[in-house]
């Protein structure tokens, strides 16, 4: 079997070329949860891809004939080709791409095992759809905005080109992320996005913001991965530093829009709880909080991190400082 090419220093823009190629083609795929994923996988003749979908989708192995050349040459000089199995004819990607509105988004090939895994899935899709109804009814100007722990930069892209005028900046510490949001961002013509190196707001410089978006990680992990462990008893212990984070760098009038998961323990929600009790010491804000899914990550449920829960909600939290 022929051994993969090693990437070149130009790896960056094989990998924008080849997304576009697939994007040209015509494809589009809606990235499901990991569950699904697994299930759909399982099924009979799913073993192998028949296709680009099952390549970039479904993330199963192929052989190089079921792929345009100019594809699999490209996916070689990104360096996203790996090889697979004993045979020595099977390959496999290291990243997928998933649809949103009108855009193509690289991410990590399934399953997100990896420590620097680069997460997209039915989150995403919901945390979309609530900057967009914020963007559709919000009167105030975005000259500034960041999209916090961007992973591969649906947020601030979305704002970028709802707001073309916007300066974005999509920030996260992890350097598989950065280079997803980058080349995402050129893939959608994004000019006015620009990926930073950034533990929470820390890397991000100038004035305050007018929209901070955020979907932190909020579950209880317990190999700590980055894109899924939110830290604290019932994993919102990033999303309440993000709050404070946040508060001290709004503008006038600027807005936190914090999409993230909220463990309900006997009818309790903790994480609005403290949210509301951090939001009571700041008078000059007002804040909604509202459930967008009652019950997600249900298997959750049976580890020990949530054997008192009664579910998990997807939740959104905006909160306003007033101009």
């Amino acid at each position: 079997m022929t051994e993969p090419t090693p990437a070149p220093a130009d790896a960056d823009d094989a990998l924008l070329r080849l997304a576009a190629a697939v994007r040209d083609a015509g494809y589009r795929f809606v990235t499901a949860t990991p569950a699904t994923h697994a299930r759909v996988n399982a099924r009979p003749g799913n073993a192998w891809a028949r296709g680009l979908e099952d390549v970039f989708g479904w993330s199963r192995p192929f052989r190089p004939e079921i792929l345009p050349p100019a594809v699999f040459e490209l996916m070689r000089l990104a360096g996203v080709a790996a090889p697979y199995g004993e045979g020595g004819d099977g390959w496999r990607s290291l990243v997928r791409l998933s649809s949103l509105g009108g855009e193509l988004f690289l991410h990590s090939a399934f399953p997100t095992a990896e420590a620097d895994a680069v997460f997209f899935g039915p989150d995403t899709y919901r945390f979309a759809s609530a900057i967009e109804a914020h963007l559709e009814t919000r009167a105030a100007p975005v000259r500034r905005a960041v999209d916090i722990g961007c992973g591969a930069g649906p947020g601030g892209i979305l704002v970028a080109k709802a707001r073309p005028g916007a300066e974005v900046s999509m920030g996260d510490i992890n350097d598989a992320a950065l280079r997803f949001a980058r080349i995402n961002a050129a893939l959608a013509g994004a000019g006015n996005a620009v990926a930073r190196r950034s533990d929470l707001l820390a890397g991000v410089p100038g004035d305050p913001f007018d929209l901070v978006v955020a979907n932190p990680p909020y579950l209880v992990d317990p190999a700590e991965r980055a894109y899924r462990h939110g830290g604290g008893p019932l994993g919102a212990g990033l999303s309440l530093t993000i709050l404070d984070a946040a508060l001290g760098r709004l503008a006038p009038g600027g807005t936190l829009l914090l999409y993230t998961g909220a463990a309900v323990v006997n009818g309790h929600d903790p994480f609005r709880a403290e949210a509301e009790e951090r939001l009571a010491a700041h008078s000059g804000v007002g804040w909604t909080y509202r459930e967008v899914d009652p019950d997600v990550f249900g298997e959750e449920l049976d580890t020990a991190a949530y054997a008192e829960a009664d579910r998990i909600a997807a939740v959104v939290l905006t909160v306003t400082r007033k101009g």
